[in-house]
């Protein structure tokens, strides 16, 4: 016995002063610009600077009570925001699974037996018994070499990727609700000028008509005044198709089928930030979901690596069993009565056929995927931000020069009235300049719709929307 426990503990000090093989994770140097592209040169502090939209809770960001009805209706339903809890729920069930190789496993049984056998008479005498059995077993693979250790690692980033893939569906979400929205009150803005210029126009059909049946002009200019009509008719009913199309989607975001969607501000009422903070670029590599899920894909990676490395070394099991067993339940537990064996064994790879190997070179090939992938993934967040602030600038830009635009349109198309009224035009004129300014005025309602989008691309590419 004292034999069996000398041999036991030294067996147990073995696994837990045991190496660890395999390279340990050290995150990769990226090359960080000092700023974004496209972000105008600061001029101002330090801690202004550092702040960033990406910070700010999608609440604080999106201030229309419709709109934040709609996203916490998606975030709390929506079939991928689901979905991706439930990869959650799988990793942390996974990462147990795992973690488990590096305890002993223990179990317990108690049996009972009968026998009887009928005597022979000349050969033997009659029996019968009943046995009892109570025992305990054990046995433990010791992860000598760390390499139940390195798959709990790796199971664990994989646990951290799960949940950074979780936000980034967040903020993937709150971005699509947002715009998809901003989208549908475009929509409105459209139908509704498109409704006034109908309006508009039959009034102005019905004037001509007058001046026909007068004779103070022809049915030439009846005819273009019913082209006018007709064309502002005729964008009706698809900017209702696009409408009701719009609110499909935005139901699915929701989780629901499809519905109407109730609204909030109008179009022109969402605010604008006269700029936007878009904080220091390195900050975007702790913020930004799918660059963390990246690194820990990396990091699960890196710690596969262990795992490969360590099966060429032996594998030390442990295996031991104990208990009692008596012939009647009497004298079950007597000390006499004591059974146990007890194993250890250590196992050495000898030929494999070059399969160690290659599981190494595969191990080590995927690491170098991952750390290209995460390379690439910074890269592009990088390239999103600033493309997205090169958007909001120069949209802003354009809308501006198309209100002014839309503006001249509308003085052009009063004064072409004037003149035709007073005689001193033909209609086409009138034709023209109605046409130019129906359609300066739908370009418009989209330079805001786009002004709206590139602020959601900026919160989105900052990182912004999974925090709650």
């Amino acid at each position: 016995m004292r034999r069996v426990a000398a041999l036991t503990a030294a067996f147990l000090l073995m696994g837990l002063a045991g190496c660890t093989v395999g390279p340990n994770y050290k995150r990769p140097v990226v090359n960080v610009p000092t700023t974004y592209r496209g972000e105008p040169p600061p001029g101002q502090s330090a801690a202004a600077i550092a702040a960033s939209l990406g910070d700010e809770k999608w609440w604080a960001v999106f201030q229309d009570q419709e709109l934040q009805k709609l996203i916490r209706t998606a975030l709390e339903r929506n079939y991928d925001v689901r979905i991706a809890a439930t990869r959650v729920v799988q990793a942390q069930a996974q990462l147990g699974i795992t973690r488990a190789d590096q305890f002993p496993s223990i179990s317990g049984g108690a049996g009972i037996s009968g026998t009887r056998s009928p005597a022979v008479p000349g050969v033997f005498n009659g029996y019968q018994y009943l046995a009892d059995t109570l025992n305990l077993s054990a046995s433990w693979n010791l992860d000598f070499w760390g390499r139940y250790r390195r798959a709990t690692e790796a199971a664990r980033a994989n646990l951290l990727g799960s949940e950074w893939g979780r936000r980034a569906v967040l903020s993937t979400v709150v971005a699509n609700v947002a715009a998809a929205y901003f989208q549908l009150r475009e929509l409105d803005l459209e139908l509704s000028i498109a409704q006034g210029t109908l309006a508009s126009r039959q009034q102005s059909l019905k004037l001509t008509e007058t001046l026909a049946n007068g004779g103070a002009t022809s049915m030439l200019d009846v005819r273009q005044a019913q082209q006018l009509v007709e064309t502002a008719a005729e964008a009706i009913p698809e900017t209702e198709r696009e409408i009701q199309t719009q609110e499909n989607q935005i139901s699915i975001y929701l989780g629901e089928n499809p519905a109407g969607i109730p609204r909030g501000r109008a179009l022109t009422e969402q605010p604008l930030l006269p700029s936007i903070p878009a904080g220091l670029p390195s900050s975007l590599l702790e913020r930004r979901p799918d660059i963390r899920a990246a690194e820990q894909n990396l990091i699960a990676a890196n710690a596969e690596i262990g795992v490969a490395r360590s099966q060429f070394f032996p594998q030390i099991s442990l295996t031991g069993s104990g208990g009692v067993e008596s012939i009647g339940l009497g004298n079950l537990f007597t000390l006499s009565n004591g059974v146990w064996s007890f194993a250890g064994q250590a196992t050495q790879p000898i030929f494999e056929g070059g399969r160690l190997r290659s599981n190494l070179k595969l191990a080590e090939a995927q690491q170098q995927q991952y750390l290209l992938t995460y390379e690439q993934t910074v890269q592009q967040a990088f390239r999103d931000v600033s493309n997205a602030l090169i958007a909001y600038r120069k949209y802003r830009e354009y809308r501006e020069h198309q209100e002014a635009l839309t503006n001249y349109a509308q003085d052009a198309d009063k004064l072409s009235h004037t003149r035709y009224q007073g005689g001193a035009t033909s209609y086409l004129e009138v034709l023209t300049s109605e046409t130019n300014y129906f359609s300066a005025e739908l370009n418009l309602a989209r330079a805001r719709l786009n002004e709206r989008l590139s602020l959601v691309q900026i919160y989105s590419a900052l990182g912004g929307g999974w925090q709650q």
